[in-house]
């Protein structure tokens, strides 16, 4: 084929046009008008913004608002509208992004600023002006000398250690306008493409509100959650006193050789507060007699239990373990989804009639045979297998499962018995000041490196049931964590740059042609950014241990 042109693979049709041309002018040629719904694309599965040349041969596919690429791209994108109007209305302030509130970006204002309350409606405004403009967001390739000069002079230190670790000749940069990004990811191909957003003051900071992926017309109602903002408030003081709050941070910490340092620290900060939560429930005794655990997948539930286990031992109480997933229907019992797949997270594949018979037997003191579940064959085993169990004065129940805070399951007890925990990995680790790390993306890396090495999954099919897994979380998990009396952040600082020497590897695997190729490319990009540490720098008894192995737990 020759040099000058390009074969492109679009909807089931090749056309052959000029190379270099940009995706934007090809689907103009083919399509006419491109609808302000198509955020970006994915060239060969690699997710580009609708500026970029094509060359060579050319499989093509469009990226657009409600599908899962969609939506990172649509909030990186309102995410710099917002800075840019900061920048141009308030320049003397600097917000720093963090923590995901729902379906909101909390930021911290620092330097000066007016209030709050008249700060949220003037951003706003500048906003929606900006989204009237159609403003084009503008990518740009640099020298890392150039970017350097730019952020020193803006007094970005944040990017300057992000960079210090870079060993490419240039840098991609994003505006739309005055406002200079590096880019971490691809952009809409204007501001007009991002019509619903909106911001509010929010405790010490504001909040950047995102529409649905179902709904771009329309904001959803805001829902207060006082429970998990505290608790992104500790972790916000857990990194301060730390001194890692970026990527730049951590990872001059890790070149330095301060990395040990920060390690034992953080694991000391989860010590503590598993201790606290052991010493409140030992202030609620002889009342409390049950304990409930639940958290999204590879939020570190087992070894939180077995380290809340020996606080509570500590304080003369004895922990009864008792397994929800030994409480399973029949799999040919198991309810389906709305595709008609077995929905393994529903309420509904637990036997509740079971279950609640034998919790309130327990409760009352008598011993129950609990049953064990066979997952080979999907059934119960014969109840000549059961395993006996009885709550004496000085033991408390501990069930741990993901519908733990559901009221459903536990109604038999009332609820002055009851402590209710909810384990979150709330990764408060930023990019920079101005980008921040998807918080699902903690427990998507742990659960790739955990399948790999004791489920014998491949990345590839970790990452084909995510979807499926973050719909039951939204559905049976998230709701119901603001009803728990404590949330305990099993996130660690320093977790990403362990799980990098691991992650990387089994990333590597997915072939180009998988559907999930996608997702690969963009987490080895992510992981690009962090200096790894050694996995022997990890305490045995570190919740990081349950995934990538060398516990000193029994699991």
């Amino acid at each position: 084929m020759e040099n000058n042109h390009v074969e492109v693979r679009y909807r089931g049709r090749a056309h052959r046009v000029e190379a270099g041309i940009r995706i934007g002018e090809f689907l103009h040629s083919i399509n006419g008008e491109v609808p302000d719904t198509v955020l970006s694309a994915l060239v060969n599965r690699r997710q580009v913004m609708l500026d970029f040349p094509l060359r060579g041969e050319v499989d093509l596919e469009l990226v657009s608002y409600g599908d899962r690429e969609g939506e990172d791209v649509y909030k990186r994108s309102v995410n710099l509208m917002f800075f840019e109007a900061c920048c141009e209305l308030f320049p003397a302030a600097r917000p720093v992004i963090g923590q995901s509130l729902g379906n909101c970006y909390h930021y911290q204002v620092r330097g000066t600023h007016p209030p709050l309350e008249e700060m949220a409606p003037a951003i706003e405004a500048r906003m929606r002006a900006l989204h009237r403009e159609a403003r084009p967001f503008a990518r740009s390739t640099v020298t890392i000398e150039e970017a350097e000069r730019h952020f020193t002079k803006h007094g970005y230190e944040d990017k300057l250690l992000l960079l210090a670790t870079r060993r490419s000749s240039t840098v991609h940069t994003i505006s739309c306008g005055a406002f200079v990004d590096l880019a971490f990811g691809p952009c809409a191909p204007h501001t007009g493409c991002c019509p619903t957003f909106g911001v509010m003051p929010y405790e010490d900071g504001l909040m950047l509100r995102f529409p649905r992926r179902s709904d771009r017309s329309q904001l959803p109602r805001f829902s207060q959650r006082p429970l998990l903002f505290r608790t992104s408030v500790e972790t916000r003081r857990w990194q301060e006193l730390l001194g890692v709050q970026n990527v730049g941070q951590l990872n001059r910490l890790c070149l330095d050789g301060d990395i040990r340092h920060i390690v034992r620290i953080a694991e000391g900060l989860h010590e503590k507060k598993i201790a606290q939560v052991a010493d409140e429930i030992l202030s609620r005794q002889p009342a409390v007699r049950l304990v409930t655990i639940a958290g999204p997948s590879s939020s570190g539930k087992t070894t939180f239990a077995k380290r809340l286990g020996i606080q509570l031992r500590v304080n003369g109480i004895e922990m009864v373990s008792l397994s929800l997933d030994n409480y399973y229907v029949d799999r040919e019992h198991t309810p389906c989804d709305g595709d008609g797949r077995p929905d393994f997270e529903s309420i509904e594949a637990i036997d509740l009639g079971l279950f609640h018979a034998q919790l309130a037997e327990l409760m009352d003191g008598r011993e129950v045979l609990t049953p064990r579940f066979d997952f080979l064959s999907g059934t119960r085993k014969p109840e000549r297998e059961w395993v006996p169990m009885r709550l004496e004065r000085n033991h408390v129940l501990v069930v741990e499962g993901i519908h733990g805070l559901n009221d459903r399951l536990t109604q038999s007890v009332a609820r002055q018995h009851k402590y209710r925990i909810f384990i979150s990995a709330l990764s408060q680790l930023a990019i920079d000041d101005h980008n921040r790390i998807f918080t699902s993306d903690a427990r998507l890396i742990r659960r790739i490196v955990r399948d790999h090495f004791f489920r014998g999954f491949t990345a590839e099919r970790t990452l084909a049931l995510w979807e499926q897994v973050r719909r039951g979380e939204g559905r049976w998990i998230f709701p119901f964590q603001e009803q728990a009396d404590v949330m305990f952040n099993s996130a660690l600082v320093y977790e990403p740059a362990v799980l990098k020497v691991f992650a990387e590897r089994f990333l590597l695997q997915v072939p180009r042609t998988s559907g999930t190729y996608p997702e690969a490319y963009r987490l080895l990009k992510h992981l690009s950014m962090f200096v790894p540490i050694f996995p022997e720098e990890v305490p045995q008894t570190s919740i990081l241990r349950e995934f990538i192995g060398g516990s000193t737990f029994s699991y």
